[in-house]
């Protein structure tokens, strides 16, 4: 598939930012899933790095490829941290979560002095949106929160897991996706959403990505964002 062979193309293009002795923010999902495969082959070869998973899934695979892994508990500053989305506009403002990570995606973004983010073309968009927006919740607010947001002009689903029950996020909270079509503010959408009580995160990530690496055909496009100040520890 054309899609996959872009992935790989633009994971292993991230390698090139990943240093000797560095501590590596570890995406969630099938792009990031890369990451660690080609990671661990460096590491075989006697690769000296320390990941920090952004979920649960994260963890697994990581474990199991043989990438040495540490906490936020014992190392407050992440090195590099490499992601995918869902969407990525032209100022790389991203919609992240359709895994449902984006909490501890977002914190480790947040604590990485540089955030690169992976994708295949099929990501970048002119205007984020068409992808519905993940919003992490507390179970306690759901239905409430649910009405909020719909007021907001989005139609709103609970994300459910494989028997139907409410998917469960590594947290314990609930997702909430919301389909809001396009965009025109997301850094306003994020301010609104951040303000209702009972919101643990949303999946708007707003000027967090300092480089996109996008796999297109047999390429690999570098666009280079302009991280805010306030997204850096």
């Amino acid at each position: 598939m054309a899609n996959d062979h872009e992935k790989q193309a633009a994971a292993r293009a991230s390698l090139e930012f990943i240093h000797d002795g560095d501590v590596v923010g570890l995406g969630t999902g099938s792009t990031a899933a890369y990451v660690i495969q080609f990671l661990a082959q460096r590491i075989r070869d006697g690769f000296r790095v320390r990941g920090i998973p952004t979920s649960e899934r994260t963890c697994e695979l990581a474990v199991h490829a043989g990438i040495p892994l540490t906490t936020l508990d014992e190392v407050q500053q992440i090195d590099v941290a490499i992601d995918g989305a869902d969407e990525i506009d032209p100022e790389l403002n991203l919609i992240k979560g359709g895994g449902g990570a984006l909490l501890r995606e977002k914190i480790v973004a947040s604590a990485a002095r540089k955030f690169i983010v992976i994708a295949d073309s099929s990501k970048q968009v002119p205007v984020l949106g068409a992808f519905p927006l993940p919003v992490e919740v507390i179970p306690f607010a759901e239905a409430l929160l649910s009405k909020r947001i719909a007021a907001l002009g989005a139609s709103v689903t609970l994300r459910k897991g494989s028997l139907g029950e409410p998917l469960r996020t590594d947290e314990g909270h609930h997702i909430l996706d919301c389909q809001f079509g396009q965009i025109a503010d997301p850094a306003a959408l994020a301010r609104k959403l951040c303000d209702m009580p009972g919101v643990v995160e949303h999946g708007l990530f707003i000027g967090m990505a300092d480089v996109a690496l996008i796999g297109k055909g047999s390429e690999v496009v570098k666009i280079e964002g302009t991280r805010s100040v306030g997204a850096r520890l």
